[in-house]
């Protein structure tokens, strides 16, 4: 039974982490502007697209508050309550929504592969796959300090470059990269993350990046991850002979990381870094409408 008065559909929407769902959006609208771009829109692949990340990102947030009260791993959190640690939701009913969660994206996955074929069912198994495993079974990704390459990988090169494989049935260098960057701003979400909860993973013996080698390098890593995402697409407009202006559209982003730079190097209380998480998510959030309204404006103009 729950321990609180919050509803159940409180309790659902709270283990869905909404603050986390631009991590699957971005990609699907990078890699449907950029398909745009090409000339090879489809709506009906955006919305497929769009359904099956934000139900795998969902399901992966369900999941992961499964495995981490599980394991125990939530004692002493000073982030955003998980429903099924508080009481809220019962280890069952979150296992339910896990896998009922992940189904509904497999089967919405399969409007793509009836598209784009076999190449997209490999990639929506592999999401799924690691999904679930980057908070269960023998390895779990997360406690093992290769939760940061699942996220680059998985919501930066590979949800880019498969959107818009989608979309035109070919693969692409420029998507290649533009996930690179996107993936790099995703990291950032999950160093927020993990430098709130150093100590309450330290103790639960999560061997997260930040356990691993401490909080300087989770410092560094969220300054370079942003060097990253301006560094490639400055080089994307340098590659391209200066045609490529909306590469350097990524510049908005800039005035939004004032404030979550200045919290993730003087922080004074933890919990403050709750809101750098949001603010990261906004950063991202804004990166991906600003690069994808630039590229099909540049097609616009360009008919």
């Amino acid at each position: 039974m729950p321990t609180n008065d919050s509803s159940p559909l409180v309790a659902w929407l709270n283990a869905s982490r909404p603050q986390t769902l631009p991590a699957a959006w971005t990609p699907v609208w990078i890699g449907s502007a950029f398909a745009f771009y090409e000339g090879g829109f489809s709506w009906v692949v955006f919305t497929l697209a769009l359904t099956s990340a934000s139900l795998i990102q969902i399901g992966t947030n369900f999941a992961n508050d499964y495995f981490d009260s599980k394991t125990g791993v939530d004692i002493d959190r000073i982030g955003f309550e998980r429903p099924t640690s508080s009481g809220a939701l019962s280890s069952k009913e979150m296992a339910w929504g896990t896998t009922i969660t992940m189904i509904l994206a497999f089967l919405s996955g399969l409007g793509l592969v009836w598209i784009a074929g076999l190449p997209i069912l490999w990639i929506g198994l592999a999401s799924l796959l690691f999904g679930i495993a980057y908070t269960g079974g023998p390895f779990p990704l997360a406690y093992n300090g290769l939760g940061d390459l699942f996220v680059w990988l998985f919501f930066g090169v590979i949800a880019v470059m498969g959107t818009t494989y989608a979309h035109l049935q070919e693969w692409s260098e420029t998507a290649f990269w533009l996930g690179s960057a996107t993936g790099a701003l995703c990291i950032n979400i999950l160093v927020a993350n993990n430098l709130r909860d150093i100590e309450a993973d330290r103790k639960a013996h999560k061997r997260t990046v930040g356990v691993l080698f401490g909080e300087r390098f989770l410092k560094m890593e969220y300054t370079s991850m942003i060097g990253l995402a301006l560094g490639i697409h400055g080089w994307l407009y340098l590659s391209s002979g200066f045609e490529a202006w909306w590469a350097l559209v990524v510049v908005i982003i800039l005035p939004f990381l004032v404030l979550p730079l200045k919290q993730v190097w003087h922080h004074h209380d933890k919990s403050i870094l709750n809101g750098t998480l949001k603010q990261s998510a906004l950063v991202l959030m804004i990166y991906g409408l600003s690069v994808s309204s630039s590229l099909i404006l540049t097609r616009l103009l360009s008919s």
